[in-house]
């Protein structure tokens, strides 16, 4: 008995069509009984139309004079970051407000904004342009993709997974930091980049009063962790209310500037050559000083023995000669006359 499929059509959100596959018979059964409903079947639509809503973008770039380990630490988060954009550096004598015009220009809307001072010191603004909030970080103990060798790997624009620490749930600004965060580093569903698939995590630690980032793989066969990098401290100074700017919302009291540790380091090197100077001193001192004449003991005649005395005697002869031993001579030449024979 051969069949044939009829299709329906019905209207969806999206404009899309969902299919609607019915069964009939060759006999003409009516489509309202309850045979036919029992064989009809809809192919359900997806969950989405598959448009990309959440249109967040990224501004990543840094200002002139940074080291080689901040290029590839930019590389490196563009590279993991599908939704990210770069820019040519900017100019050490600009002011930050600028960086706002540079989103609008680009079409973003978050920025990470990374800012090298003396050549040694760099720090990381993450920024909602141009209405704010902004926090300024000091970036440390940087570890970049190349550097580090991890055995993990990822497909490349696919979504992370964020992992929080529960202690940015209990204070508020680490929960405004966590939003940002959020904003700032999750992949958009549907971005024209992006991969669907979620192979790796995103890990924010806050241990010792700084915020840990770390990035590691997920093995499908038994779901262990595996870290990509790239790897790095941030250490949080301020939190302002405006984007590069505005009414300050947090200062971090425990944050102490590099130039301010450097200093203190110089100080203890220097505190260490004085204590070695004084001892020094102290022990010139000591033997330049007099030492005290030691008063002799009464005892000590006890231990003197009387040595007896040796008359006095003038010789006014002269002594005898001694005798000589004319025989040891006489051995001799009779030896050696013996010795020239032989010869």
């Amino acid at each position: 008995m051969s069949t044939r499929k009829r299709k329906r059509g019905g209207r969806l959100p999206g404009g899309k069509k969902a299919k609607k596959v019915e069964t009939i018979a060759d006999g003409g059964e009516s489509a309202d009984t309850q045979q036919e409903k029992k064989d009809e079947y809809i192919i359900p639509p997806p969950v989405s139309m598959g448009k990309w809503t959440n249109k967040e973008r990224v501004l990543i770039f840094s200002s002139r004079g940074v080291s080689f380990r901040t290029r590839h630490l930019m590389q490196d988060l563009r590279s993991i970051m599908p939704h990210s954009r770069a820019d040519t550096k900017m100019d050490r004598k600009d002011k930050l407000f600028v960086i706002n015009e540079v989103c609008e220009m680009k079409n973003c809307n978050k920025c990470l904004f990374f800012e090298a001072k003396k050549k040694l010191d760099l720090y990381m603004w993450v920024s909602n342009s141009p209405h704010g909030p902004s926090a300024k970080f000091l970036v440390q103990n940087i570890h970049t993709l190349a550097e580090l060798k991890m055995t993990g790997n990822c497909l490349k624009g696919s979504r992370p997974l964020l992992s929080f620490d529960p202690t940015f749930d209990k204070e508020p600004h680490y929960a405004l930091l966590k939003e940002l965060f959020i904003q700032t580093f999750s992949t958009p569903r549907y971005h024209p980049k992006s991969q669907p698939f979620v192979d790796h995590v995103i890990t924010f630690t806050v241990v010792d009063n700084r915020i840990w980032f770390r990035n590691y793989q997920i093995i499908e066969e038994d779901a262990a962790l595996v870290e990509i990098g790239p790897r790095f401290v941030l250490n949080l100074i301020k939190m302002f209310q405006g984007s590069f700017g505005g009414p300050t919302l947090y200062e971090n009291s425990l944050f102490k500037s590099p130039n301010m540790h450097r200093r203190e380091l110089h100080q203890a090197a220097a505190a260490r050559v004085r204590e070695k100077q004084l001892v020094k001193e102290l022990q010139k001192m000591k033997k330049a000083e007099i030492k005290p004449e030691i008063i002799s003991d009464m005892t000590d005649s006890v231990f003197d023995t009387p040595v007896p005395e040796k008359p006095v005697t003038i010789e006014t002869e002269p002594p005898e000669p001694k005798a000589k031993n004319k025989t040891k001579k006489r051995k001799l030449f009779k030896r050696n006359r013996m010795q020239m024979a032989r010869k």
